[in-house]
C-alpha cells in the first residue's frame, strides 16, 4: 500500500474535516479557498483512495456511563502467524476493546479498553482475556485523565 501523494489543498481538506467532519461541503470549500464542486470532487478522491476511512461522532464516554479507560499489553504463548490471526480476530468479538495492535516488543497487543467501572474492566480481564487459549500474559494500566485528544494525523 503506498502513500498517496497530497496537494496542499488536499492537506487543507483532511485538516479541515478531522476538525469538524459535519461541515457542508459548501462551508470545507470556503474554508480550504476553492469552490464547492471541485471541492466535493476531492473528498470523494481522498474518499476513494482510502485516505478519508469514514466519518463518526466522537463521543463523551461519561457521560454515557463508560468512566474507566485502560490498555492491557497482551503476550501470546505462541507467536505462530495463526495464533496472531486468532487473537486478533478474538478482538473484534469483545466490546470493551475499541482499539487494538499488534504491537513489537515486550508484548504482541495493545488494546485500548473502555468499560464502564473498574468491576467490569476487572471481569473482563479475568473471565475473558486471560481465559483466552492464546494468552500468556496480560499487563493493564488505567488511565488516570486523558490530556490529550486531536485527531489521529497530523496532515
Amino acid at each position: 500500500m503506498g502513500r498517496t501523494e497530497l496537494d496542499v489543498i488536499d492537506i487543507k481538506i483532511l485538516r479541515e474535516l478531522q476538525a469538524d467532519g459535519r461541515m457542508t461541503n459548501v462551508e470545507l470549500a470556503d474554508r480550504v479557498g476553492i469552490s464547492a464542486p471541485p471541492c466535493l470532487r476531492r473528498v470523494r478522491k481522498l474518499e476513494e483512495a482510502g485516505v478519508i476511512e469514514g466519518y463518526h461522532a466522537m463521543l463523551n464516554s461519561p457521560k454515557l456511563g463508560f468512566d474507566l479507560v485502560a490498555f492491557c499489553m497482551v503476550g501470546l504463548k505462541h507467536q505462530s502467524e495463526g495464533n496472531l490471526k486468532a487473537f486478533a480476530a478474538a478482538t473484534t468479538e469483545w466490546p470493551l476493546v475499541r482499539q487494538a495492535w499488534m504491537v513489537s516488543g515486550d508484548s504482541d497487543f495493545l488494546l485500548h479498553c473502555v468499560a464502564e467501572n473498574l468491576t467490569s474492566f476487572q471481569d473482563f480481564v479475568i473471565e475473558v482475556l486471560t481465559a483466552n487459549e492464546h494468552v500468556d500474559t496480560v499487563r493493564t494500566m488505567l488511565t488516570i485523565r486523558q490530556v490529550k485528544k486531536l485527531g489521529l494525523v497530523e496532515v
